[in-house]
């Protein structure tokens, strides 16, 4: 049996906050630098940090809006898509663009390198989350548009593993259906 602790306890109940339901105000500078110093602590075989943060606030984040719109237009996206796209940036106080930056390497191949991005990702929720903090990871086409990735100065090889939105949330949102884990585990001896 797991003994009761208050870390198994947030981890067994952690839930994203959506987008739309985040406001002001956000974590502050060192709040921020304290969270991502969580979210870097993954596992990342032979040190390479195939990973970097860009932190958008306010205007920066209105700048990247303005840009996922205008890309939106210049995909032909439907109103609806187009909406889609930018209504999770509308209220976001602050967003953590997480960089998937791979590094060549002999020994760590990419998808190791891109499976230890995906952990920071997951660690920067859930220390935003255990912090008091709304947060949430989302990507969306956003995520893997050129033009968009040039817009914020990612280098050709970079890509966004997440877009991690983090603010106030005064609002639980309501439990959703969990996988049955039975189902999805087979015992062998």
């Amino acid at each position: 049996m797991i003994p009761a602790s208050p870390v198994m306890d947030f981890l067994l109940t952690r839930r994203s906050r959506p987008a739309k339901m985040l406001t002001a105000p956000a974590p502050d500078r060192d709040a921020l630098m304290r969270l991502l110093t969580v979210a870097a602590r993954v596992p990342d075989h032979g040190k390479l940090e195939p990973w970097r943060f860009i932190v958008l606030t306010p205007a920066a984040i209105a700048r990247l809006t303005e840009t996922i719109a205008a890309r939106a237009t210049e995909r032909d996206l439907p109103p609806e898509a187009r909406a889609k796209a930018v209504s999770p940036f509308a209220s976001s106080p602050v967003v953590v663009a997480v960089v998937a930056s791979p590094k060549p390497s002999a020994k760590i191949p990419e998808i190791e390198q891109t499976l230890s991005v995906g952990g920071v990702c997951l660690s920067l929720v859930n220390a935003a989350l255990a912090s008091g903090w709304g947060a949430c990871w989302l990507t969306g086409w956003p995520a893997m548009d050129r033009p968009v990735l040039d817009s914020l100065g990612l280098a050709p090889h970079e890509w966004i593993a997440g877009f991690i939105h983090i603010g106030t949330c005064s609002i639980t949102p309501p439990e959703r259906p969990r996988p049955d884990i039975a189902q999805l585990t087979e015992w062998r001896a």
